[in-house]
């Protein structure tokens, strides 16, 4: 580790040409020190914002401030993560941040502070601005060239229930983002706004850029013909009592042929259950066993729903493919944020293909974190690899997103 922060330096795509945005890690434990590491790789004339995500081992008071102080006039956003995605793939215990630059990305973050009343007119509003701090700095038609990226505490069990209303007031923005983790203990998880990390709460980014993106997600798991009907839950703590009117943890431990005292997140990562909309299927990962033999979810159970067993396919391939499809489209990536369930990592460790996958998501310029749940067009969702593919300028670009001031 280094004593000092190293020099600045201007990442550059694959292409050769300077990269619109600067990526940087840090090891440090202190958080004063990481910093100011961050600083150093990521401050140059044009920053225009920051984004990053921290292990919930820093002290954050300290972290927090330390951040609003290394990074003055810049809006600072992030959470705490189950792990996070370096430079050089996956990282443990770090803090790891995108910085942005103005000529080429406006970014507007906004913190919703109070999740329950977060109804129809508050999220209309909160868009409203959001695009309008866009339209002050972009020349841009922000509606067409904007995503947003959204953090949520992780364990508010509010996700839901935000992230549909957020939805129908985006319209046809389209929107991506994770719930914030904390090192798979399930205490407490924040999200970071102007100095501060909030528990309770809600990062909205709203970013308008003339580079070319798209929005994506993808998962690894295919059905299997068995179904769990929930014949007893309560849908706001997000806990399952009985499914197929037998009490939930025997069942789900018949399912996959295990005894009840050994199940374990290994378990829970392997063999998930999933809910089919249409012909889509979105996972509801378990968070854990609780005493009574109920089984509690990270996403939003209820009541006469039917929960379809899956089954893993080779999880890297299916990342790969997703990957290349979009370095088709778009070109070799400037930056992908990558929200990545940590239940996905744990499974590539226990297959033993994490270096592997760390190869994978440098390759492709993969910055971003693990996460207690995953967001996609106003959905909550698990066991995802979920993000935004960032590419270069095209030659026929119409200008940059922001001010050259």
């Amino acid at each position: 580790m280094l004593d000092t922060p190293p020099d600045v330096t201007m990442p550059r795509s694959r292409s050769g040409a300077a990269s619109p945005v600067r990526t940087a890690c840090s090891l440090f434990r202190n958080p004063r020190l990481a910093a100011q590491e961050l600083a150093a790789e990521l401050r140059h004339a044009h920053l225009g914002a920051v984004l990053f995500f921290c292990s919930a081992e820093y002290s954050l008071e300290t972290l927090g401030v330390a951040l609003d102080e290394a990074f003055p006039g810049v809006p600072v956003s992030g959470c705490t993560t189950a792990g996070e995605i370096a430079p050089s793939g996956y990282g443990r215990g770090c803090v790891v941040a995108i910085g942005f630059d103005r000529r080429d990305f406006t970014v507007v973050p906004a913190l919703v502070d109070d999740l329950d009343s977060f109804d129809l007119l508050r999220a209309q509003a909160l868009v409203d601005t959001l695009l309008g701090e866009c339209r002050r700095w972009s020349s841009l038609p922000v509606s067409d060239h904007s995503f947003a990226l959204t953090l949520l505490d992780g364990l508010s069990s509010s996700e839901e229930q935000v992230l549909a209303t957020l939805d129908a007031a985006l319209g046809s923005i389209p929107s991506f983002g994770g719930s914030a983790g904390d090192d798979n203990r399930l205490a407490h998880t924040y999200v970071y706004h102007q100095g501060h990390f909030y528990s309770q709460a809600a990062v909205v980014v709203m970013i308008t850029t003339a580079l070319p993106f798209e929005v994506f997600s993808t998962h690894h798991l295919r059905p299997r013909d068995e179904k769990l009907v929930v014949t007893s839950a309560d849908r706001r703590q997000r806990t399952v009592f009985e499914l197929n009117a037998a009490p939930a943890a025997e069942e789900y431990a018949r399912l996959i042929g295990r005894e009840v005292a050994g199940l374990g997140e290994a378990d829970f990562a392997r063999h998930p259950l999933a809910v089919r909309i249409g012909d889509s299927y979105y996972v509801r990962s378990i968070q854990r066993i609780n005493p009574d033999g109920s089984l509690t979810f990270y996403c939003a159970v209820e009541n006469g729903i039917v929960l379809t067993a899956m089954y893993p396919a080779p999880i890297l391939a299916d990342l790969e493919q997703v990957l290349g499809g979009l370095e088709a489209r778009l070109g070799a990536p400037s930056l992908i944020i990558g929200c990545d369930c940590f239940l996905r990592r744990l499974a590539i460790e226990t297959l033993g293909e994490a270096p592997a996958a760390s190869e994978l998501l440098r390759r492709w310029r993969t910055i971003g974190f693990n996460t207690y749940g995953e967001q996609h067009h106003g959905m909550h969702i698990n066991q995802t690899f979920t993000g935004v593919a960032i590419g270069h300028a095209r030659p026929d670009a119409a200008g940059r997103a922001g001010h050259d001031a």
